[in-house]
């Protein structure tokens, strides 16, 4: 690999990468020994009062013949299904409360209210796309084979529909990632078995019935007068959860200051333990918002601190980020984080710019070390960390 003198970290030197990664080890480790009865406290609150939305919201679209049941009751479903996905569904599959030995809250039971099943999600997310973060050509996230959001991405004539793309990507966004956790265009490739994706089809097709039919079939029906308002209500909540679930995950990766990369996989291969950290600061985005936002958002408004510590509990990333934050001033390494509002539009502006041919040079390699791999003798697998 080689440096660039216009890289945002021309600058490190191997001994200032391997400092950066101890020190990034140090803080999760602290945290994860730190962890204790609030933490379990906090999950169990948070997925008490989700199911208490839940409950409520269809519990009022079953009445939902009455206008102000059926906006009470969609308003209670769309911010409960909001809660699963993002605080409790995505932060559990990471293993985040794995530590506390609770059945019902673990990685490997837990399946939650998407399309997408959890064992697949956990390839296509947990392994995929927090190890290759930002890398063209491993990370499918970006873009999610649909959308070119990198100027190394070759330009067709296709993506001139990315606008509209991106629109229809953001509603269907659990049946889209669902899809895209086939990776159809590795079995085309050749690189993929068909027998293989034939089974995952199988799983996801058989998970896609059953949130069809509890969403769409079985509590329109239990409404009675009231299923054709019901079903309106689920379909909006849906609707809901997916453009808000879109909405914060491409603000954490796309705005302005996120960097891609363009690696070759011998360059993956020799990448140390701080070179891995410093891929995710500098292909994350953080969004500036209130306590209220961080819940919503699953913490994922401190997206560079989860892309740090997947498996770190979300409700500790708040107490992280001043520490991160600090470490990158020191270092002189970017830090982005920003409005909601700027940020989306930021994702917008490079959706319509990348829909046309061109769209500026790719970001150069960030970084070179021939340091041994720092990755590979840590006893903890990368996949783990990552």
């Amino acid at each position: 690999m080689s440096t660039t003198t216009d890289s945002p970290i021309a600058h490190l030197t191997p001994a200032d990468l391997d400092a950066i990664g101890a020190e990034l080890d140090a803080i999760r480790d602290e945290v994860l020994a730190d962890l204790g009865e609030r933490d379990a406290e906090y999950i169990r609150s948070v997925i008490k009062a989700q199911r208490g939305l839940e409950v409520g919201g269809r519990a009022a679209l079953l009445v939902s013949l009455f206008p102000p049941a059926w906006v009470a009751g969609t308003a209670m479903l769309s911010v409960a299904k909001i809660l699963e996905n993002m605080e409790i569904g995505h932060n559990v599959l990471h293993g985040q409360w794995d530590w506390m030995r609770d059945p019902e809250i673990h990685s490997t039971t837990w399946e939650w209210d998407s399309a997408s099943t959890a064992e697949s999600w956990k390839h296509s997310h947990n392994y995929m796309h927090h190890t290759f973060t930002n890398v063209v050509g491993k990370d499918r996230d970006i873009g999610y084979d649909t959308l070119r959001l990198d100027p190394a991405q070759r330009w067709v004539p296709y993506y001139l529909g990315q606008p509209v793309y991106n629109l229809v990507l953001a509603a269907v966004f659990q049946w889209a990632i669902a899809l895209h956790d086939l990776e159809m265009a590795e079995v085309r490739k050749g690189r993929k078995p068909w027998s293989v994706a034939k089974e995952e089809l199988k799983s996801i097709g058989r998970k896609a019935r059953k949130q069809f039919a509890k969403d769409y079939v079985l509590w329109p029906l239990l409404s009675g007068p009231s299923a054709v308002p019901a079903f309106a209500g689920n379909l909006t909540a849906n609707l809901v959860r997916n453009v808000w679930s879109h909405t914060v995950i491409f603000c954490g990766h796309f705005p302005d200051g996120a960097i891609t990369f363009d690696y070759e996989e011998s360059q993956l291969e020799d990448e140390t333990r701080g070179g891995w950290y410093v891929r995710q600061l500098l292909g994350s985005c953080n969004i500036d918002g209130s306590s209220l936002m961080h819940l919503m958002s699953g913490n994922l408004s401190f997206q560079i601190e989860h892309h740090l510590f997947p498996d770190v509990p979300s409700n500790r990333y708040a107490e992280i980020a001043p520490r991160v934050r600090e470490l990158c001033e020191r270092y002189d390494l970017p830090y982005t984080s920003g409005p909601l509002l700027t940020q989306y539009l930021q994702v917008w502006r490079k959706v319509l710019r990348l829909s046309l041919p061109g769209g500026g040079e790719q970001a150069p390699a960030p970084f070179a070390t021939d340091l041994p791999d720092v990755a590979a003798a840590d006893p903890r697998p990368l996949a783990a960390v990552a």
